[in-house]
């Protein structure tokens, strides 16, 4: 298997749990491309991606193989190397890829910890949510969540409350 192919199969199988790598989504098609640097907004842009991907895919077809996507490279590659020779600008548009992996830039990254501090300091708390907390900064449950009536189920009520509903 070529490093093309490898490549191939590592961003055919990003994100898609149930694939076997051997089928690619225009999804994963568009990351590899701009990741590897095919698609520069200039010469090669994401709509000359989607155009690609829909002309060379079987029609009804939401995915294409490893053949359609060489098929796909060698168009694009006429593309975004326009000075040079088919052959050179294949083979340059295939080192761009071979060996690349999908980055996880833009994935969910963890909660910065002042962040976390600083929303978990009961010591600034204000209002009606400083009493859900006793001195040492610890929950007080229940009790320090509700208003607790006297008498009947609400405060301004003058009727009586019935236990059995």
């Amino acid at each position: 298997m070529s490093e093309l192919e490898k490549a191939f199969r590592r961003f055919a199988i990003y994100g898609e749990s149930s694939t076997s790598g051997n089928e690619m989504t225009n999804k994963n098609f568009s990351k590899m491309l701009k990741e590897c640097g095919v698609v520069d907004g200039e010469t090669v842009t994401s709509t000359d991606v989607d155009n690609m991907f829909n002309k060379y895919k079987y029609k009804g077809a939401r995915n294409i193989n490893y053949i359609e996507f060489q098929q796909a490279l060698k168009e694009l590659s006429g593309k975004r190397f326009k000075g040079k020779s088919p052959e050179e600008a294949l083979h340059a548009i295939f080192k761009l890829m071979e060996g690349k992996e999908p980055d996880n830039l833009g994935s969910t990254k963890s909660v910065a910890a002042s962040v976390v501090e600083r929303l978990t300091d009961t010591s600034k708390y204000t209002g009606s949510h400083k009493e859900h907390f006793c001195n040492t900064g610890k929950g007080k449950g229940l009790t320090g969540q509700l208003d607790v009536a006297d008498k009947g189920h609400v405060g301004a009520c003058k009727g009586t409350y019935d236990k059995t509903h």
